[in-house]
């Protein structure tokens, strides 16, 4: 058996910080998991080191369930996204390991290849409509078939998924949270006309998106999707905050716009009844947060008794190692929708060199033993940790409200 001998938490910022858990076999086969937690990277790397870790020092490295059933059952405070991102980098770290020592690419592990490719979407966004459109249109140019659509609003300073680059977009800016204003009112009143325009000048041959980001009541959401039926969005992204389940009915009830959520799961219990009520139809929980290549496919296993689909979070908060472990995962599910794909950086390429590839839209994880994804440490170490803050939100009479 390859046994455990050590294991190793890798911080690196390389314009954004990352967490990256290594662990090493007595038969010199080492694997990576991402642990980054956007804005709360460290409370991880301590929960993983302090707790973790010793615990993981001499076990066999092939028995991936029982050490996910042991990492979460043993610490009895189950769930929460420190706990089930720390699941997921040793969960994901082990799959990578099993894959070099099988010599095979993970997503062979995991049953084969469902297609040939996975479809993935981009991020088009501008200060006003016009520039939306107008990188849109690159973004169509260079093959993409899906795109997210996010425009700034009129009297708004600031507008979530609008960045100052057209490829990189990292919303956590600085060293305390930035304050940003919202006003539901001004917002409702800019998506439609930016829907309108979109689908005017790209035509009906592409998918397009939008992402609420939790900032809508059920019934405003509800509003939303009945009004943008006409221009056949290819979901709304997180309508409404879902930690009550059911709202989701309300919204369900006055639009038939596909719905879908759960970048911010941590495990099934999050997501089950939005999945047994067909409440959404597609779930975007993601490995690093949602424990691992293990659990995210039981998700993927009950969403499919429902038809609902995968289409998981793609932000460049996730490191390398974690896209790579998303395109494994997406290439052999049955039930596989979309993938979010923001690019990273070359300074975070060079980090993580890796073998996955984009072509006319879609994306492969190669086929390299493991995730195929490694990482430079001596670079690594050329970037230190920089304590960054996702924004904070308020209304504009000042009350805190949803980012």
């Amino acid at each position: 058996m390859p046994k455990i001998i050590s294991a190793r938490v890798i911080v690196t910022s390389p314009g954004r910080n990352f967490v990256t858990l290594k662990i090493e076999t007595d038969e010199g086969v080492y694997g990576l998991g991402d642990a980054t937690l956007n804005g709360r990277e460290l409370a991880v790397k301590s929960y993983l080191e302090d707790h973790v870790l010793p615990c993981l020092i001499g076990r066999d490295a092939h028995r991936i369930e029982d050490i996910w059933q042991f990492l979460y059952k043993g610490a009895y405070w189950r769930r929460g996204p420190v706990t089930m991102s720390a699941i997921a980098a040793v969960d994901t770290a082990l799959w990578d390991i099993k894959g070099k020592i099988a010599n095979l690419p993970v997503y062979q592990l995991l049953g084969g290849a469902s297609r040939e490719s996975v479809m993935v979407y981009g991020h088009a966004n501008g200060k006003d409509i016009d520039e939306t459109i107008s990188n849109a249109l690159l973004y169509q140019k260079e093959g993409y078939k899906a795109i997210r659509i996010q425009s700034g609003v009129p009297g708004l300073a600031s507008t979530y998924g609008v960045s100052k680059d057209r490829y990189f977009y990292e919303p956590a800016d600085a060293d305390l949270p930035t304050e940003n204003v919202w006003s539901t009112e001004k917002y409702m009143r800019s998506v439609v006309p930016l829907f309108e325009k979109a689908r005017a000048a790209l035509g009906w041959d592409v998918h397009l998106l939008h992402d609420i980001h939790h900032r809508l009541t059920p019934i405003e959401a509800g509003r939303l999707g009945k009004d943008l039926e006409p221009y056949r969005p290819f979901w709304l992204e997180d309508a409404t905050p879902a930690e009550n389940q059911d709202a989701f009915r309300l919204i369900r009830q006055h639009t038939t716009t596909p719905l879908a959520v759960g970048e911010i799961f941590s495990s099934i219990w999050d997501c089950k009844a939005l999945i047994e009520n067909q409440l959404i139809d597609y779930i975007r929980a993601t490995v690093v947060h949602a424990g691992g290549l293990t659990h995210l496919r039981r998700i993927a296993a009950l969403a499919d008794l429902y038809q609902v689909r995968t289409g998981c979070h793609g932000a460049t908060d996730l490191s390398p190692v974690c896209m790579a472990a998303a395109l494994h995962f997406d290439l052999s599910v049955p039930n596989f929708g979309v993938q979010e794909y923001m690019r990273h950086t070359p300074e975070t390429d060079a980090v993580f060199p890796h073998a996955y590839t984009f072509a006319n839209g879609a994306m492969h994880p190669g086929d390299k033993p493991g995730l195929g994804v490694d990482l430079d440490e001596v670079l690594a170490a050329q970037y230190p940790y920089k304590r960054a803050f996702l924004p904070v939100n308020r209304l504009e009479d000042g009350t805190m409200f949803n980012w």
